[in-house]
């Protein structure tokens, strides 16, 4: 297990700041989810969830969205995928390059806000 895998579990049971998206004003993410962009060069996957992504109907219409992205390490390619939280796939994104430091990482989406599953 890498360290940002090992940092990440300090965030649990809620969080004590909420930062507004910067081109989704309507949506806001927690600490974890700071502290992961942060850490891991990641403010791109936030944008892609709470912005880039939010704009399709069929996404914005899944009230509880789990996001999974799923690194392969030796191409530096990846998959990000959206379920329904009920393990159906809604949606899959081909991502041809990322410098992503971990071989994956779930993320929650539900009342417009963006959060680690340990901060739920």
């Amino acid at each position: 297990m890498t360290d940002l895998q090992e940092e990440l579990k300090q965030f649990t049971g809620g969080t004590e700041h909420w930062y507004r998206h910067h081109m989704n004003r309507k949506v806001t993410y927690t600490d974890g989810v700071k502290y992961l962009a942060e850490k891991a060069g990641a403010y791109w996957l936030v944008d892609d969830i709470c912005a880039a992504y939010q704009i399709d109907t069929e996404v914005r219409s899944v009230p509880f969205q789990v996001w999974k992205l799923e690194v392969n390490q030796d191409d530096h390619t990846a998959v990000l995928r959206l379920e329904d939280g009920n393990d159906n796939l809604v949606k899959s994104y081909d991502i041809t390059f990322t410098d992503f430091p971990l071989t994956e990482i779930i993320l929650w989406f539900t009342d417009n806000t963006l959060l680690l599953p340990c901060e739920y």
